[in-house]
């Protein structure tokens, strides 16, 4: 046992070496810029969200509450993630503290099963809106907002929790992350050899167990509301359920392409190390880029209350 904690205490303090992707000279800097200027991006449109539903009164509704939950989920994902490897583009260090590694690890996970879990509240909530209206304000109560995002978030920490406890139990001997971000699959790869099965285990089962969960609350909800809508003669209910449901849709189909994508990537021999590396940071960086764009464009009240703004600000402007 006093060997395992000295093995353990040499491994936390240590700095790892991790990948990088393989750049020729004159196009690191275009490739930073560009890779900045989508991050900037991303980090402005979804702060821009979250303030607007803070700041606007017109977006204080049980929706928008659960709703602030995904461009915070967003912002975490990419900020985690993407800003360390433009760094190391540049400085080509590409070397990691062990326990800021374990922390992106952590957060990226979260981060991913987060959208999931995320997803399933809004479709949940969409569902009490459109086929039970009547209950709608009973049922999402303060409580209630309270209980579905605590539930979302709670849910996902602890399985989340479980998976890095077991992996903090395996022996370090390795000091190279095979990624070029820490995940929980690179870390375990710094293993001395011993048998990881139940770690192995663990990931597939809370894999499938989130997938099974969320796509079952999210089926349930929209064929609910499809039937509602079929039922419902009135073609504003119909047109209000596919404008309020359809930016939640895109976002799962985009989302579990982009996973489709990164597995099949390590499943071909013949995928460059590159194309496998950036298929690995598809899935925290297409959702946090295209969200903003989705649910502005999809979001009647999202989009009011921004041009509300604009204009509140080019008319002072003009005075």
């Amino acid at each position: 046992m006093d060997c395992l904690s000295v093995a353990m205490n040499q491994t936390i303090s240590s700095v790892l070496r991790i990948a990088s992707f393989d750049i020729h000279p004159s196009a690191v800097y275009p490739i930073f810029i560009m890779g900045l200027l989508v991050y900037l991006f991303s980090v402005l449109s979804n702060v821009t969200i979250l303030m607007l539903i803070v700041t606007q009164r017109s977006l204080h509704r049980p929706m928008f509450y659960i709703f602030f939950s995904l461009p915070l989920n967003d912002l975490i994902g990419i900020t985690v993630m993407f800003p360390r490897v433009l760094v190391d583009i540049v400085i080509m260090k590409n070397t990691v503290n062990y326990p800021l590694c374990v922390l992106q690890a952590f957060l990226l996970h979260l981060s991913g099963g987060g959208i999931l879990f995320i997803l399933a509240a809004m479709a949940y909530d969409r569902y009490i809106a459109i086929c039970k209206p009547l209950r709608y304000n009973s049922i999402l109560t303060s409580l209630g907002i309270t209980a579905v995002i605590s539930l979302a978030w709670g849910a996902n920490f602890a399985l989340v929790l479980v998976l890095f406890l077991l992996q903090a139990r395996v022996t370090k001997c390795r000091d190279f992350i095979i990624n070029v971000f820490c995940d929980n699959f690179s870390l375990l790869s710094l293993s001395c050899g011993e048998d990881l099965t139940i770690n192995n285990i663990y990931g597939l089962v809370i894999t499938a167990f989130m997938h099974i969960v969320t796509v079952t609350i999210q089926l349930f909800s929209y064929i609910q509301i499809l039937l509602t809508c079929i039922m419902n003669k009135q073609s504003d209910a119909k047109t209000k359920a596919v404008n309020t449901c359809l930016a939640q849709i895109i976002s799962f189909i985009l989302f579990e392409i982009v996973c489709l994508f990164t597995i099949l990537s390590y499943r071909f021999p013949n995928i460059t190390p590159n194309a496998r590396r950036a298929c690995g940071m598809l899935i925290f960086l297409i959702l946090p880029v295209l969200n903003p764009i989705i649910y502005g464009m999809k979001t009647k009240d999202i989009r009011t209350a921004f041009f509300r703004i604009l204009k509140k600000q080019n008319f002072l402007s003009s005075q």
